[in-house]
């Protein structure tokens, strides 16, 4: 199997923008479990949600893990906030790779999410119940996140190219295509 780079963390935290700049620096490939779901579905992640429900929403996710964690070419996979909630993704994660939490404070994440338009679980919310929202996300996932993860990145008052540069410092890759440092 090829070297993957996973990063996890909460909706906001910059995984998908974060995923492709480090794949940049690395030299390596990038996928995003999130658009791979829409791919196999031909469905938004809202639609989803909504015409089919957060159940199958994940089923689709985990497929989309799996998916991801196969293959020779070394790679940035940018994984799904809620992923981490099914214990059979965890245990794929932690077996598939070096996994990064990209951490953020709940203040930073619903500056991040805007309105958050796209995004089933704040859709519609007020900015207070958003923040909530995430603050309960975050606390519910926190350990979760924690037991998956290799390393941790802070991201709050970073730019994403900071982030990609601390995030491959971290991991110790030091050149593409190369193995980490450990």
């Amino acid at each position: 199997m090829g070297e993957r780079l996973l990063l996890v963390g909460m909706m906001g935290s910059g995984k998908s923008t974060v995923a492709r700049l480090a794949a940049d620096r690395l030299g390596w490939a990038w996928i995003d479990t999130d658009e791979m779901v829409v791919r196999a579905t031909g469905s938004s992640v809202a639609d989803l949600f909504s015409h089919h429900g957060e159940a199958r929403f994940r089923e689709e996710e985990a497929a989309a893990i799996a998916s991801a964690l196969e293959g020779d070419e070394a790679m940035v996979v940018s994984v799904g906030g809620g992923a981490v909630l099914d214990p059979a993704n965890r245990d794929r994660l932690k077996a598939g790779g070096t996994v990064v939490w990209l951490r953020a404070r709940p203040e930073t994440l619903v500056e991040r999410v805007g309105d958050g338009a796209g995004r089933p679980l704040l859709a519609g919310d007020s900015r207070q119940a958003r923040e909530e929202t995430l603050r309960t996300l975050e606390r519910a996932r926190r350990s979760l996140y924690a037991e998956v993860a290799t390393e941790i990145v802070d991201v709050d008052g970073l730019d994403a190219g900071t982030v990609a540069d601390r995030l491959v410092d971290a991991v110790g890759f030091d050149a593409p295509g190369r193995e980490a440092r450990r």
